[in-house]
């Protein structure tokens, strides 16, 4: 290296050594973050709590050293120890998914608990503060700068930078749909550098998808050691047997790889998946998918009250629009329609009018013309949308009124497309699992591209949220619908 000579502190994805091997700066970049992570905890939780003790302990000056500074000192190490415990800075979660913030509100939710119990063991008048404020003050903060941290990385990733590298290791077709799910979502972190095969040959010689085969599946442990690369995925394949996926992850200890097995049940993730050991034999065990109890009552209460609070908080907007709607072309501002919900019952939903009167009518003579997959009809520039009905659409404001089919119960904040009654009548036994839990007026499908989604991708969306369900998700699906909808992408 040349002196003067900068070097990248977050290499692109053709960051290499000359031999082949992983350049040691690409895979550095995760420690980097993971304390930059921590540093935001630790700077965000000491402005929180020194915030709250300044302000309140100032009323009570005489005391201020033995009573604020002490507590303030300790609730900022307990948050701290618990973030630890929690295994909340794991480098694994950092980034991606709802794990990451399900582990920080675990974290925040001990450290309340503790603090009851030390108050109660200690009788603490002042205790009540630091659990119902400086708590819920701390949540927001830290969750708010992990969000934008995790913005800042996803970013870094679009660009080909902060990405795994990753060796995958199974039969040309699933690891063909492994290379495809890593481009089509940089965010992940993932970027498979190479493949191994039974054969160690791919469909196109030595190479699959672009990607060079390196190797045997028997080859896996060595490339791995020589090369360096963070991740083995290893996809299904006949090979794989018990005995040589085992032998595999000794072959790999002492080296920085992580293991990753790809499950039979590939759309199954996330809090239903639990690894057991039954009679010394370690087992995957899948458990239903919840659609009663606690957190489904929690849900719904949720739902209600969010619904009325939004409601509130858009009257204004709602009225406007519904004026800007009459005046812009003939028919009512509300437009209602048949929907199929829950268990497959029909119910009525509401929407803002964004197409001229009688657009249902018409649809017949616009079927050739149809851009939309599967059973859906979509048009990219439908004719029968008004001036005002397209701005509507293009931010998902005539979606507004279903906050009344919420607040009712048929819908819900969160899940599935509802259906028209022709669509679900020609449902199939597995995408009638849809159907298993309340549509939602927002989803995994609102916020993964909405209209410019294939038909295929929009069912896998939705019966993943139905297998997967958990309230973390439906909070992140709820953040993100904010940003799909003010960047008006996919909607049409």
């Amino acid at each position: 290296m040349q002196q003067g000579e900068l070097v990248d502190p977050f290499p692109s994805a053709s960051a290499r050594l000359t031999n082949g091997a992983i350049s040691q700066s690409a895979i550095d970049w995760e420690q980097r973050y993971r304390r930059t992570v921590i540093t935001s905890d630790t700077v965000t939780t000491t402005v929180v709590v020194a915030a709250i003790g300044n302000f309140f302990g100032a009323r009570d000056a005489a005391n201020w050293h033995e009573k604020w500074v002490i507590l303030a000192f300790g609730t900022e190490l307990l948050v701290l120890a618990a973030l630890a415990v929690s295994r909340a800075w794991a480098p694994a979660v950092l980034g991606q998914g709802a794990e990451e913030f399900r582990r920080l509100g675990r974290s925040l939710f001990t450290a309340a608990v503790v603090l009851a119990l030390g108050g109660i063991a200690l009788t603490s008048r002042n205790i009540k503060l630091w659990i119902f404020v400086a708590i819920p003050a701390l949540a927001l903060v830290t969750m708010t700068a992990r969000y934008l941290l995790r913005l800042w990385l996803h970013k870094q990733r679009k660009e080909g930078r902060c990405l795994r590298p990753v060796l995958a290791a199974g039969s040309p077709a699933t690891v063909r749909d492994l290379i495809s799910r890593a481009r089509r979502f940089p965010h992940l972190g993932w970027r498979v550098d190479a493949v191994c095969t039974t054969d160690g040959r791919g469909p196109d010689g030595d190479q699959l998808e672009g990607v060079p085969v390196v190797g045997r599946l028997a080859d896996v442990a060595g490339h791995v050691r020589r090369d360096g690369y963070r991740v083995v995925a290893v996809t299904p394949d006949p090979h794989w047997s018990p005995d040589r996926l085992q032998r595999l992850a000794w072959n790999l200890e002492g080296s920085d790889a992580e293991m990753v097995v790809a499950p039979v049940l590939m759309e199954v993730a996330g809090p239903r998946l639990h690894v057991d050991a039954v009679l010394g034999i370690p087992l995957l065990r899948v458990s239903m998918p919840t659609f009663s109890g606690g957190r489904r009552v929690v849900k719904g209460v949720v739902d209600r009250l969010g619904a009325a609070i939004l409601l509130i908080l858009f009257a204004p907007l709602m009225v406007l629009v519904g004026l800007l709607v009459l005046l812009d072309s003939r028919g009512g501002a509300l437009y209602r329609q048949r929907r199929v919900g829950k268990d497959g019952r029909e119910f009525t939903i509401f929407k803002f009018r964004t197409m001229v009167a009688g657009a249902h009518g018409a649809r017949a003579a616009l079927t050739d013309r149809n851009e939309g997959a599967g059973l859906l009809f979509k048009l990219r520039r439908d004719p029968r949308v008004t001036r005002v009905g397209a701005v509507l659409r293009r931010y998902s404001i005539d979606e507004l009124p279903q906050l009344f089919n919420v607040l009712g119960g048929s819908m819900s904040l969160v899940g599935p497309r509802p259906p028209l009654p022709e669509e679900s009548a020609a449902y199939g036994p597995d995408i009638r699992r849809r159907l298993l839990v309340k549509p939602g007026l927002t989803g995994l499908w609102q916020i993964s591209g909405r209209s410019d989604l294939p038909w295929e991708e929009a069912v896998r969306l939705d019966l993943r949220y139905v297998e997967d369900w958990s309230l973390a998700l439906d909070t992140v699906i709820l953040w993100k619908t904010l940003r799909a909808v003010l960047q008006g992408q996919g909607a049409y």
